[in-house]
């Protein structure tokens, strides 16, 4: 350890940096007169009665003024480091008994520089989804998160995976089977987009993880309004103009979707096999309508861009079509306008009798 070091050391203390200087030369010089340590010090000898008087009060030094001249004479370091290991021990309960615990929000931004964090980022964000993810990356990156995407998918998380510069996949579509709930591939590089739940981001040039050596940054974020608007520029933006290459089989029913993308990616594959199907959704009207908080009916129509055929007039619309009772409502998900109800949670059925 240096004197820069130690003198970081001490100012946790509360030494000034003039009292390091001090502290310092008096180490050093052992017992010695006040003119010798100001000289080592570079501060004035009446600098040094001053200190050293603050210095013994803290037990660091002792000050011998029966001497003429004064002699100042440094404790021995086991006993200073044993009273500053004793101070601490009873601070300790008195803050204890202060401290008031609240709950540190997650950082909203974050600039990440290194190529290796990002990856370690996406996978630790893929571990922790819930409902959905959208992705966006290089073909190359794939093998060393697929672990991750395929463990991601058997939770039952709807993952969008689109591999940029795919060329090389095109003999093996084999390969990517459970990677995804549907991959879509493009010729052309695009830029690592990640969004997942709709709370969490990253945005990053591709360049950052193919390259060896990039000045290129990546931006992490947690923020319900922004997140939301990385998945649609991902479905408006690139979903719709990539090759459709795998998407999975329909899922087992029934089964209750809080996501509600996922339900809607999960009707299009019921309908598309040709299974008859009903839904329950709880929520609320939009509007002012006179609708319960639950609606139960046969799934007569869908609107999507998740999977093709798209049935969707706008890429990032996704509802369904419900008849209850002879009348048919448009169901939308969170922060739904152009339809009549928006869901929390849906649960999808086979139609009974069919």
């Amino acid at each position: 350890m240096d004197d820069d070091d130690l003198a970081g050391l001490l100012e946790r203390f509360g030494l000034s940096t003039k009292e390091i200087d001090t502290y310092l030369a008096i180490l050093e010089h052992g017992e010695s007169k006040a003119s010798t340590i100001a000289d080592a010090a570079d501060v004035s000898k009446r600098y040094v009665y001053s200190i050293s008087e603050e210095l013994e009060g803290r037990g660091f030094v002792e000050v011998d003024d029966h001497s003429v001249p004064t002699r100042i004479r440094p404790v021995a370091p086991e006993t200073v480091v044993d009273r500053l290991t004793r101070s601490v021990e009873e601070i300790e309960p008195e803050i204890r008994t202060r401290y008031t615990e609240t709950e540190r929000p997650g950082e909203q931004f974050e600039v990440i520089k290194s190529r290796q964090t990002v990856r370690k980022r996406i996978r630790s964000l893929l571990a922790d989804a819930e409902n959905e993810v959208t992705l966006s990356l290089p073909a190359d990156v794939l093998p060393e998160i697929r672990t991750t995407l395929e463990e991601t998918v058997d939770r039952g998380v709807l993952v969008l995976l689109l591999l940029g510069g795919a060329e090389s996949e095109r003999q093996d579509i084999a390969s990517l089977a459970g990677t995804a709930s549907t991959v879509r591939t493009w010729d052309a590089l695009v830029p690592t987009m990640l969004t997942v739940d709709r709370r969490h981001g990253l945005l990053a040039p591709s360049e950052l993880l193919t390259a060896s050596t990039s000045e290129t940054r990546a931006i992490s974020l947690t923020q319900e309004q922004l997140a939301p608007v990385l998945a649609g520029s991902f479905l408006a933006n690139y979903w719709p103009t990539a090759e459709e290459r795998y998407v999975t089989a329909p899922r087992e029913l029934p089964r209750t979707y809080e996501g509600f993308r996922n339900a809607v990616f999960q009707i299009a594959l019921h309908r598309a096999a040709g299974t008859p199907i009903e839904a329950t959704v709880t929520g609320r009207p939009v509007d002012d309508l006179e609708l319960p908080s639950t609606l139960t009916g046969e799934i007569v129509d869908v609107r999507q861009s998740l999977v093709r055929p798209a049935t969707s007039t706008l890429p990032i619309e996704n509802a369904f079509l419900l008849e209850v009772d002879g009348e048919q409502y448009t169901i939308g998900g969170s922060g739904a306008f152009l339809e009549v109800f928006e869901a929390d949670s849906v649960t999808i059925r086979r139609l009974e009798g069919e």
